[in-house]
């Protein structure tokens, strides 16, 4: 499958988009569930692509899953128990089981598929957690995974493809609700929420929906460059606020848990993405509704193609 001078778009909206020069396409099929693709470029290494949107690459998934899982995990003062729904490509989970308190972690993830090809393809993303033994897999649906379950969580991480298809229900309040029910009393929810620059209206309208159900939320933002623009990010919890944690706490404690290979996390940088720009404060002032089983529509109008070859030399 080799395709030299392959250029991908993704349209981000109806005005924009980004492209990828990969070098060759490595897997292309359907599963039961999506699209699935895996390439290769000289920029991002390979580069995984779910129902035709960028997903994780080798060379900066470090941006999206430090992000996700850390700011939340050190603001829990000893988490044991963590919840990744979605995440098939290990990412989160590796950075999960960073933290030495961890001593049970249940990956819930809808696709076999993509858990077999990131786990063949994507090692040094994954860095073979998939092995470790505190790490229950879990193949099905995650919400239907949450109303069985007795236990709680001390992390409930949502690593989920874009709000649309098997995802959609995974984003509205009676989901936040019941992840709020499985949440130890400081637990933390985290997960991102798709970027104010390119969907603003969905943005704010994830943010929303979370503050009906958790009186601390704290949404943040990472310049994801697999994306090609900023991605939004939070937390929510019932009385952990990782905003409370001052750089030099976060730093202790870093040290405090011997956790090793940050490439982008550290106690700076956990205050600096927390800091929202004038704009993005007054689209979160701005009336929306939140999303609901009932109400699902993001209105935003939909895309003609999400991710397509534009060239080929």
């Amino acid at each position: 499958m080799t395709s030299h001078g392959l250029y991908l778009l993704e349209q981000l909206n109806s005005g924009c988009g980004y492209f990828i020069q990969a070098d060759r396409c490595l897997l292309a099929k359907r599963t039961r569930y999506q699209d699935l693709a895996l390439y290769e470029s000289a920029h991002f290494g390979k580069f995984l692509c779910l129902d035709n949107l960028f997903m994780t690459s080798e060379a900066d998934e470090f941006f999206y899953h430090e992000n996700l899982i850390h700011p939340a995990a050190m603001t829990h003062p000893a988490p044991r128990s963590a919840l990744i729904i979605g995440g098939g490509d290990g990412g989160a989970a590796e950075e999960v089981l960073k933290h030495p308190t961890i001593e049970h972690a249940v990956l819930a993830e809808l696709d076999a598929e993509v858990v077999d090809v990131c786990r063949e393809q994507l090692g040094t993303i994954h860095r073979g957690v998939f092995e470790d033994p505190r790490l229950q897999l879990m193949i099905g649906d995650g919400r239907t995974y949450l109303e069985n379950v007795t236990t709680t969580f001390d992390l409930i991480i949502l690593d989920l493809t874009d709000p649309q298809g098997p995802s959609l229900g995974l984003y509205t309040q009676e989901f936040y609700h019941l992840c709020k029910t499985r949440l130890s009393g400081a637990g933390l929810l985290a997960l991102h929420v798709e970027s104010p620059i390119s969907r603003p209206k969905t943005y704010a309208r994830i943010i929303t929906t979370l503050r009906q159900v958790f009186p601390i939320v704290r949404p943040y933002l990472v310049y994801i460059p697999l994306y090609g623009t900023w991605w939004g990010m939070a937390t929510a919890s019932e009385s952990s606020d990782p905003c409370a944690l001052t750089p030099s706490e976060v730093e202790h404690q870093i040290a405090t848990r011997g956790i090793e290979h940050l490439r982008f996390y550290n106690g700076d940088t956990h205050r600096s993405v927390f800091a929202l720009p004038n704009f993005i404060r007054e689209l979160l002032r701005q009336p929306v509704s939140p999303l609901t089983d009932g109400n699902v529509d993001l209105d935003e109008a939909p895309l003609p193609y999400r991710l397509k070859v534009v060239s080929e030399a």
